[in-house]
């Protein structure tokens, strides 16, 4: 897949809490904030969210990390070019304040960012609330966002912070644990449907992350876990991305089948007036 000239988005700058960040947005109607995985908003990231936005949602795409539209596709810029790119956008991260990648028991600070972002486009679409999509780096980030009662549809595909290099590490996620007891407490309260993406076989999202969520979430915490088999076989690296790079968009594949999945809990939650 080569790069994406985000043609379909509008650029704005948002400023909040003295911090400027650039967002992409498609569509209208209720918010659905979809933060991008590593390395930054690919062409693939981009393409689902153009998804949201077909169904009658605005698709919010908050620029974080990498560079916007561009892939990761060695077909496009070779082998070095997309190590080279990989590394300016991961070294960064790994020195940063605002990203928690290894400590447990953290949510990282950006999340106050993206919490306030949340706000800030639900008093712009409108809607009953929220949905928030977090990939890989940033899928704990949606659960952490939906500490506010703004973020009514939470999705976690392939959530793999904190880094799961320890059996603590891969028994959590990346939240404090106040954070935790309050999207718990909301849970109990029927407040939250949570949605959990993975393939069974993802080491950076571990089986026994997904046990952790049902286990501290119940009822409120549906999982998704496709074989290995159902990812994309032409995608770099192993089955990981399940919206994005292993997706097969072909009818009766899984991976479509989940993008699915993901789509009927934001048309339930925030479009089922």
């Amino acid at each position: 897949m080569g790069d994406h000239d985000l043609s379909g988005f509008e650029r704005d700058t948002v400023i909040l809490a003295d911090k400027a960040r650039t967002v992409f947005r498609a569509g209208s109607g209720p918010a659905v904030i979809v933060l991008a995985e590593l390395p930054g908003i690919s062409p693939a990231v981009l393409g689902f969210a153009e998804r949201v936005a077909a169904i009658g949602c605005t698709a919010v795409v908050p620029h974080l990390f990498g560079i916007p539209g561009r892939g990761a596709d060695p077909d496009t810029h070779g082998r070095l070019g997309t190590a080279v790119y990989l590394a300016r956008t991961m070294v960064p991260l790994c020195v940063s304040r605002e990203f928690t990648l290894f400590a447990t028991g953290r949510t990282s600070p950006v999340v106050a960012w993206l919490r306030e972002l949340a706000a800030h486009e639900h008093a712009r679409c409108g809607g009953p609330g929220v949905g928030v999509v977090g990939m890989c780096l940033t899928g704990g980030f949606a659960l952490a966002m939906a500490v506010d009662d703004t973020v009514i549809a939470p999705v976690l595909s392939q959530p793999s912070l904190p880094t799961p290099l320890t059996p603590a590490a891969r028994r959590t996620i990346d939240l404090s644990p106040a954070d935790l007891a309050a999207v718990k407490r909301r849970c109990s309260a029927g407040e939250l449907s949570v949605l959990g993406l993975r393939f069974a076989g993802d080491r950076i999202s571990p089986p026994e992350r997904f046990a952790f969520l049902r286990r501290e979430l119940g009822d409120a915490f549906t999982a998704v876990e496709l074989p290995d088999s159902a990812a994309n076989p032409d995608a770099m690296l192993s089955p990981h991305s399940v919206l994005t790079e292993h997706l097969i968009d072909r009818p009766g594949e899984p991976t479509l089948a989940a993008v699915e999945k993901v789509l009927d809990l934001f048309r339930a939650k925030l479009l089922a007036a």
